[in-house]
């Protein structure tokens, strides 16, 4: 969780914006809620984050979490649609519930903050090579997103397929 907290805060600190808007709001706790987590895979820690005066997120740990002033539910029981549907930049269907403010400028950071890998990777690789790495990235997401929709909507993907010509 340590480690998820410092990805979201370096998708944070790359928009100053976000930072910006939960500022305002040091020392409140989200309470992050994730309803009909399927069984079959391990459980997660308590998903509580208290917002920093630097406007960041600190992991309140396992425990006891401080009272929550904003509870934000995502439905996981399709884990792999809601992931893939960050793939591809779209916002899960959330409830949220608690103060009226924090609830929108959380609601805006999920509309409006995305990770830009590309840009993370050409540090390490190059522009030319996060270029290539974000095509192949794409192409996967969209894939894994059809698949998530055609679970979703029960239909079957399987079966004999028609070939396709190779361009």
């Amino acid at each position: 969780m340590e480690r998820c907290t410092l990805l979201a805060n370096h998708v944070l600190t790359s928009e100053p914006a976000a930072v910006r808007r939960l500022q305002p709001h040091a020392g409140r706790c989200i309470q992050w809620i994730l309803c009909d987590w399927p069984g079959a895979l391990p459980p997660l820690p308590e998903l509580s984050f208290v917002v920093t005066p630097a406007g960041l997120l600190e992991w309140c740990g396992p425990g006891t979490p401080p009272p929550s002033d904003l509870k934000v539910s995502v439905d996981m029981s399709n884990p792999a649609r809601v992931f893939a549907q960050g793939l591809t930049g779209r916002r899960p269907q959330v409830d949220v519930s608690g103060d009226a403010g924090l609830a929108a400028d959380v609601s805006w950071l999920m509309d409006n903050l995305r990770w830009d890998v590309q840009d993370d990777l050409a540090r390490i690789v190059g522009q030319a090579g996060a270029a290539e790495l974000a095509r192949v990235g794409a192409a996967l997401a969209a894939g894994l997103a059809a698949r998530a929709r055609g679970e979703a909507d029960g239909s079957c993907a399987s079966g004999p397929r028609a070939e396709q010509p190779v361009r």
